[in-house]
């Protein structure tokens, strides 16, 4: 893959650029903001690092309407290219996969005198430092006790990290081109970053892939919360529009109807306020919901997630997307969580920018999170 730079007085014009140098197959792998200083004449600038692929190409993506489309299976594809980031920024997510444990080659005879291992003290010690619930330890050194014969101080790491990410569940993003647009809600509790992720999906959905958003809020009662996805909206030029009472829901979507997809900024609540989230369900219940994901920050404490997870189950969430992970300490709670609920995990992200920290979940990727606790190579 090829790097190159590009700067313009907007990030559309720097994709534009990009575009018209590069071709449509170029990616964004990062962008940056260069504020300007007026005394001196100098304006602020935008400029984005792209990525293309200088190997001739077999076969163009193409869009069919009929035909869904799922990323990841293309190079222009949603999950490709926030992987792609991951890969960028933290390097982690292939460093496990490049580790996958092999059984070692032994012949019976060498078999019969080979000392089974059994120090898995450090294995534990590990994983309880890491927040790991102790049922599911058990669960995972019983799993390494069926490759003892396997294993050694050396490879012992890379079959803890094999084991655990079989243990994660993820699902990818898809979407087809139809008569509506797929829509999206995400929920959660106050200050979990919701509005900063449907920001950080909705400009990848745009630029990257061409694809035409639109953006409702029903977050009315945090201060600043509407004017901050407003400000965003006309900034990337996206459809923007605010229901204030469950009944408005069907009139705006009908208003956003012609887009690909439709992304929903609910308001945060509380988990302990059973009529609060109700209300949010009497604004979602109003329209057809493809898919809700309950956002949930890594700095919280297992048994905060687990009853935050509990709680809006009466909202019918169909996965997770774990924030902050730049802001923990220990990410057991990640792994806590999704065995207990059995719920797949969506995406993760890691800081504020837009659009690049978000990361397309990947089950090697967040079983070295847990263990190791690396968020880069």
């Amino acid at each position: 893959m090829q790097i190159k730079k590009f700067r313009a007085a907007s990030l559309k014009d720097a994709i534009n650029m990009m575009k018209e140098q590069l071709g449509e197959e170029a990616v964004v792998l990062s962008t940056k903001v260069y504020e300007g200083d007026l005394k001196l004449g100098k304006k602020k600038e935008f400029e984005i690092t792209a990525g293309f692929d200088d190997e001739p190409k077999t076969k163009d993506f193409l869009i069919d309407d009929n035909e869904p489309i799922s990323f990841p299976n293309s190079s222009k594809n949603f999950e490709t290219e926030l992987k792609k980031l991951t890969n960028k920024i933290y390097g982690a997510a292939n460093q496990t996969k490049d580790k996958k444990p092999e059984k070692e080659i032994i012949s019976a005879e060498k078999l019969k005198n080979k000392k089974a291992f059994s120090d898995f003290q450090e294995v534990i010690d590990i994983l309880k430092y890491k927040e790991v619930d102790d049922l599911l330890i058990n669960t995972i050194v019983n799993q390494l006790k069926k490759y003892s014969m396997f294993l050694n101080k050396e490879n012992i790491d890379n079959y803890v990290l094999s084991t655990i990410s079989s243990m994660i569940p993820t699902s990818e993003f898809k979407i087809t081109k139809g008569k509506t647009p797929k829509t999206i809600a995400l929920i959660g509790p106050t200050g979990v970053g919701k509005t900063t992720c449907i920001a950080k999906l909705a400009v990848i959905s745009k630029i990257l892939h061409n694809l035409d958003i639109g953006l409702i809020s029903i977050d009315t009662y945090r201060l600043g919360a509407l004017d901050q996805l407003k400000i965003f909206a006309e900034v990337s030029n996206i459809d923007f529009l605010v229901a204030y009472e469950p009944s408005e829901m069907k009139s705006l979507m009908q208003k956003l109807k012609k887009k690909d997809i439709v992304f929903i900024d609910t308001v945060g609540r509380s988990q302990k306020n059973t009529s609060l989230l109700k209300g949010i369900n009497d604004y979602l219940n109003e329209v057809n919901i493809d898919e809700k994901y309950l956002v949930m920050s890594t700095t919280s404490t297992t048994k905060n997630m687990i009853d935050v997870a509990d709680k809006f189950k009466s909202i019918k969430y169909d996965g997770f997307v774990f924030t902050k992970i730049d802001e923990a300490v220990t990410y057991g709670n990640i792994l806590n969580v999704v065995n207990k609920f059995n719920t797949p995990i969506k995406y993760l992200t890691n800081g504020q920018v837009i659009p690049d920290d978000i990361i397309a979940a990947d089950p090697d990727f967040i079983a070295n999170l847990i263990y190791t606790g690396s968020t880069s190579s």
